[in-house]
C-alpha cells in the first residue's frame, strides 16, 4: 500500500468504529480504572479496539499492531509497518456524554508515522493525513486542505492543553497553566488530546501543550499539525514527546516551549 492508501483503508476502519462507539454511547459503563480511579475504561474502549484489530488482521495478518487496550503482542515485521491506535480517545468525555471524543488510527513505516485517521463521530469531524499529501478535513461537501494558525505572538495564541489524572501531577500542571493563562489569548482544555492537536491543524487552535501523553494519544493528530505545516516537538526542539507534547506552527510551537520551560514545565510528571 502506499501511504495515500493507508490513510484511505484507516479511514474505513475509523468511521466503522465510530458507528460502535455510537450506538454504545447510550449504555456506556465502566469496566476498569488504569493509572487512577478516575482514568476510566469502558466496554466501549475494549469494543472498539478489537473491531479495529480484526479489521487490519483480515486484510494485513503480518502488521503489527500497538492499541491502547491491548498493547502490542510481538515485534514488528519484515514489511516493516505498525498501527499505532486509539480506539476511544477522550474516554471520560465519551462516559459523560460529551461529544468531544475520537477514534485514532495512525500508520507507521519503518518507525516513521506516515498516515492518519482521526474521527469525531459525535461532532460529524474527520481528520485524514498522509505523508507528503497534506492533512484535511473531510465534511459532507468534500475534502478541505488544513493549514496552521498564523498567529505569531504567543500573547495572540488560544492555546490548548490537558491534564493528567493523578492528583500530584494535576496540581503542578495546575500551577504551569495558572501562570500562562496571563500571558496567552485564552486556554482551553478539551479533554481529548486526538481532536485538539486536528483543531491545532486546522487552526481552531494556535497551539497545544500536554504533559505525560502516549504514543497512541498523538501518533495521528501529530502527523495532522505536520502535514498541515507545524511542528510536534519537545522543550527542548527534538522529536522526544514523552515528557512534554508541543504543537502549533513553528514559531509560535518555539515562543510556548520556552515559555513553558521559564514556568518551570520539566516537573510537570
Amino acid at each position: 500500500m502506499t501511504d495515500e492508501e493507508f490513510a484511505e483503508f484507516a479511514l474505513t476502519i475509523a468511521y466503522e468504529a465510530g458507528e460502535l462507539l455510537l450506538a454504545g454511547w447510550q449504555d456506556v459503563r465502566p469496566v476498569a480504572t488504569k493509572s487512577t480511579k478516575h482514568d476510566l475504561v469502558t466496554q466501549m474502549d475494549g469494543a472498539s479496539e478489537a473491531l479495529v484489530r480484526d479489521r487490519i488482521a483480515s486484510a494485513r495478518p503480518d502488521d503489527v499492531v500497538l492499541g491502547e487496550e491491548e498493547g502490542q503482542q510481538g515485534d514488528v515485521s519484515d514489511n516493516g509497518i505498525r498501527w499505532v491506535v486509539d480506539p476511544l480517545d477522550g474516554t471520560v468525555n465519551y462516559f459523560y456524554g460529551h461529544p468531544a471524543w475520537a477514534v485514532s488510527i495512525a500508520v507507521e513505516r519503518e518507525g516513521d508515522i506516515v498516515a492518519g485517521v482521526v474521527h469525531i463521530p459525535a461532532l460529524h469531524e474527520t481528520y485524514l493525513a498522509w505523508s507528503g499529501g497534506g492533512a484535511w478535513s473531510l465534511t459532507p461537501q468534500g475534502r478541505n486542505r488544513l493549514s496552521v494558525s498564523k498567529v505569531v505572538d504567543l500573547g495572540d495564541a488560544v492555546v490548548g492543553t490537558g491534564f493528567g489524572y493523578d492528583a500530584g501531577r494535576r496540581g503542578r500542571q495546575g500551577k504551569i497553566v495558572a501562570e500562562l493563562l496571563p500571558t496567552v489569548r485564552d486556554v482551553r482544555r478539551i479533554g481529548a488530546a486526538a481532536p485538539d492537536l486536528c483543531w491545532v491543524a486546522q487552526g481552531r487552535l494556535d497551539a497545544h501543550y500536554e504533559c505525560g501523553l502516549n504514543y497512541w494519544d498523538w501518533a495521528a493528530g501529530g502527523l495532522m499539525v505536520a502535514e498541515a505545516g507545524g511542528v510536534v516537538r519537545d522543550l527542548d526542539g527534538g522529536p522526544g514527546r514523552t515528557e512534554m507534547t508541543i504543537a502549533g506552527p513553528p514559531a509560535l510551537a518555539a515562543q510556548l516551549a520556552a515559555r513553558l520551560t521559564k514556568l518551570g514545565a520539566r516537573d510537570c510528571l
